[in-house]
């Protein structure tokens, strides 16, 4: 009898855990899983001490190690990143701090840049002026959940940031915060579609409408999959999503690997030209940097047709996307982020187009050394995708593209998506936003710069050489 009425109070422990659990709206892993999701937290606390014999090093795993998920996770909960007894990086550069760093009655906040001109040829009627150089990077609706996307536009609102809707079009969710938008388009035009898979001038016009939509998109190629179109597994391809993006329910959308009205620079410049004058808001090109003589011909050609030059570009990096992707494609083609922002600012400098054409970098930055290095390059400003799904609960399960994802943030299933609160979520979007560019602050203070705005290639130094490393332009500032 007393080992039966122990039985039953465990029982009854459990059955009031998870019922707690259940209600619960903090911890995304522990609603979804309200009583194994505890072997999770159990691991990562007997981790710390494993990592001390170098069974679980921090900086091991791939592709982003603890150290790097660790600061996302602890500042979007609000939990110091401050550490004691020296650092465990080993980093590939450095940054040159100052002898005499930035008092705080010195410092002074970003200001913001205007993306886009209202003079000359390639002038928009709404430019926009963008307050925070770290961003969202493009998601689509339907690779995240409606929960994800919600709480990212909440989060976003907050921050005072923008997020890009990716190429699956705009949704409800998107504009549900109230925050700044970028609406993408990819290959297949979705959401900007006719019948056929053309470009829809009207539906343009209706999207174009959403103040909130600041600026357009065209999408060449991304970092998961460059040299192919976007891929939606038929699995998440509901009625809703169906009808945002313009295709039939439950089938595989894959988007052509190019547009098929854009198959050289000039033809792109005329496609740039057609979206602004039709939108009247600035236009940028998302792509990943390959062939180097493609800039040269794309810079060149912007110069001799000024009404087609994008007003920014997006550079992703060739260390792949959130994005589902062919494993040569993700692992293989395309430059890394380290090699193409300097190639890429180099060019823009060289045809004289630095005033005209921002420089949005994205692939992997997520901490605010690599948001830094990247204003240090060139870059304008910086977006991420998977640093806001790591705030989000994301705890990099490699599931995206099933539909299965623990944490409801890709998730396809209902049950799974329930655990994600975007109210929850959203205001950790906000804190690690708002941390990062705190971070990287820091850096420029140290630097004896007053805001991240006067950061130059002069400002860090390579360390580490090779394929893959960062390496500042050589010569000039």
């Amino acid at each position: 009898m007393l080992a039966a009425f122990f039985i039953l109070l465990i029982l009854l422990g459990f059955a009031a855990l998870y019922v707690h659990n259940r209600r619960q709206t903090t911890h995304t892993i522990l609603r979804n899983y309200p009583v194994v999701g505890y072997f999770r937290y159990f691991a990562e606390t007997l981790g710390e001490y494993m990592r001390q014999y170098q069974y679980l090093p921090d900086w091991a795993e791939r592709p982003f190690n603890r150290l790097e998920r660790s600061w996302v996770y602890q500042s979007s909960k609000g939990v110091s990143n401050l550490r004691s007894f020296g650092s465990e990086n080993v980093p590939p550069f450095i940054f040159r701090n100052a002898a005499f760093p930035v008092l705080d009655e010195e410092k002074r906040p970003w200001v913001g840049k205007q993306i886009g001109i209202t003079e000359g040829p390639g002038a928009c009627r709404h430019p926009f002026v963008a307050k925070s150089f770290f961003n969202i990077s493009g998601m689509s609706y339907g690779a995240l959940s409606h929960a994800a996307v919600s709480a990212l536009s909440r989060g976003a609102k907050a921050a005072g940031i923008w997020m890009a809707t990716g190429e699956g079009g705009l949704a409800p969710y998107h504009l549900e915060g109230g925050c700044d938008v970028i609406m993408q388009m990819g290959t297949a035009k979705y959401g900007v579609r006719d019948s056929n898979g053309n470009l829809s001038e009207d539906r343009l016009r209706e999207i174009a409408a959403h103040e909130q939509v600041r600026m357009f998109e065209v999408k060449l190629a991304q970092g998961a999959k460059p040299g192919k179109g976007g891929i939606l597994p038929g699995i998440k391809v509901t009625a809703e999503i169906a009808a945002i993006r313009g295709i039939p329910i439950g089938e595989d959308s894959i988007s052509p690997n190019r547009h098929k009205d854009i198959g050289n620079v000039r033809e792109l410049g005329a496609f740039v030209e057609r979206v602004r004058t039709i939108t009247g808001k600035p236009v940028g090109v998302k792509f990943v940097a390959g062939d180097p003589t493609f800039l040269d011909d794309w810079f060149t050609d912007c110069v001799a047709h000024p009404e087609g030059c994008p007003d920014y570009l997006q550079i992703d990096g060739g260390e792949g996307g959130s994005g589902a992707a062919p494993a040569p494609l993700m692992d293989y083609v395309g430059m890394p982020i380290t090699l193409a922002l300097p190639l890429v600012a180099l060019a823009r400098e060289r045809h004289g187009l630095r005033d005209r054409i921002r420089i949005i970098a994205a692939g992997k930055l997520i901490t605010p050394d690599k948001v830094a290095w990247a204003l240090c390059m060139g870059a304008d400003f910086v977006s991420s995708a998977r640093g806001f799904m790591f705030s989000l609960g994301c705890i990099q399960a490699m599931k995206c593209g099933s539909g299965k994802c623990p944490t409801g943030v890709t998730s396809s299933e209902p049950r799974l998506i329930s655990g994600l609160d975007p109210t929850d979520k959203a205001a950790r979007v906000a804190r690690y936003a708002a941390s990062l560019r705190e971070d990287v602050e820091i850096i420029a203070h140290a630097c004896g710069l007053q805001d991240p705005s006067g950061f130059l290639p002069r400002h860090v130094t390579e360390i580490e050489r090779g394929v893959g490393g960062f390496r500042a332009p050589q010569g000039g500032d």
